[in-house]
């Protein structure tokens, strides 16, 4: 939106040519979410606190989470405020990408609320029913896969690259339209299973988001690109300003949200959030390395999976507790301690699928 008018500016005074660098709005933007969220988010949490729209604990969890009983959440709604506001005034609009994860995460995120608004203030336990849910983000997901699918200008946009070798890519065809379904779908219920901890979630998405910020920028650079030995995507360095707002609005909210937490991010946070990470992914076609950065989410995912099937199959379970954070919760350790070490954790792994740039 700024864009154009700057554009404008551009053409009398000079100055304004600085907005034309998408790594200054990527900055801009930054701020920007992350003003909004300081902004709004004292009156979203007494709004949150009027209303009585409270979190609910899980009978069978750690006994320390009973006082978290009537913490206002539904808090990613800030979150998604603010990254799209800083995104529509930063972002360059007439960029196909750009719709595409807007559409992505908004769309989860209504998905997200309904699902809150139904558990907590109808007080309906099951929310809008985990089949209803699951359909739902079917839906988005196949939308925003076969978007990119008919929308893509040359094979690389609809092949799977395979980091730490410089030629190996496989052409997927409509292929394309499962893997990115999997890994929006994947990534947004990793992230919501994950978000069990103050703070423990949105962290390792702020890293994760930045980390994709920078394979978006130098995929979208006609010189960085080749000499980095990574498919030249036309378009792609854009995606930098959403991550950009979407790092601001995640310390933002990490404000509110580091323990003790004031409020929670709820569905309507965590679905978007994960949402947004995989559609970024796709574009920038390094879902592998996002299965690297994002590991914290597939370890918590995980963990989920093996104690239900260890469960069914011989009646023992793997874990004192799933997701695996409650399980070092249940063995002893401080909440703080839990989520400060899967950040560093996360931050190594994003460290680690950065690398992949320069190891070819």
């Amino acid at each position: 939106m700024l864009l154009y008018l700057f554009d404008i500016l551009a053409r009398e005074y000079s100055a304004f040519n600085v907005f034309r660098y998408i790594t200054f709005r990527g900055i801009c933007g930054v701020l920007t979410s992350l003003s909004i969220c300081f902004v709004l988010g004292p009156v979203m949490i007494r709004k949150l606190s009027h209303h009585q729209i409270g979190q609910t604990i899980r009978q069978d969890g750690p006994p320390t989470h009973f006082e978290k009983v009537g913490t206002p959440t539904m808090g990613g709604a800030l979150i998604l405020v603010s990254v799209l506001l800083s995104t529509l005034l930063w972002a360059d609009l007439t960029n196909r990408f750009i719709w595409v994860i807007l559409f992505t995460c908004l769309s989860f995120g209504v998905i997200g609320w309904i699902d809150d608004y139904r558990k907590l203030v109808d007080k309906n336990p099951k929310g809008i029913g985990a089949r209803n849910k699951f359909m739902w983000q079917s839906i988005v997901g196949l939308c925003a896969a076969t978007f990119l699918y008919l929308t893509h200008q040359s094979p690389l946009e609809i092949s799977l690259i395979v980091p730490l070798f410089k030629d190996v890519s496989i052409y997927l065809g409509f292929g394309f339209i499962l893997l990115t379904y999997l890994v929006i779908v994947g990534s947004s219920n990793a992230v919501n299973l994950t978000d069990g901890l103050d703070g423990l979630a949105i962290m390792p998405t702020v890293l994760v988001a930045g980390g994709l910020g920078i394979f978006a920028y130098v995929t979208g650079n006609s010189v960085f690109a080749p000499y980095l030995a990574i498919p030249y995507i036309p378009g792609a360095g854009e995606v930098l300003v959403f991550c950009a707002a979407l790092v601001g609005a995640g310390l933002g909210f990490l404000w509110f949200n580091t323990y003790p937490a004031q409020v929670f991010m709820g569905d309507i946070g965590a679905l978007a959030l994960g949402a947004s990470l995989g559609v970024v992914a796709v574009v920038v076609r390094q879902e592998i390395a996002f299965f690297i950065m994002g590991g914290i989410f597939v370890i918590e995912t995980v963990s989920v999976i093996l104690q239900v099937v260890s469960f069914k199959l011989v009646g023992k379970r793997v874990f004192k507790m799933a997701p695996l954070h409650h399980h070092f919760e249940l063995k002893g350790w401080p909440e703080p301690r839990v989520s400060v070490r899967f950040w560093i954790m996360s931050l190594i792994l994003v460290l680690i699928g950065l690398a992949t740039l320069k190891i070819r």
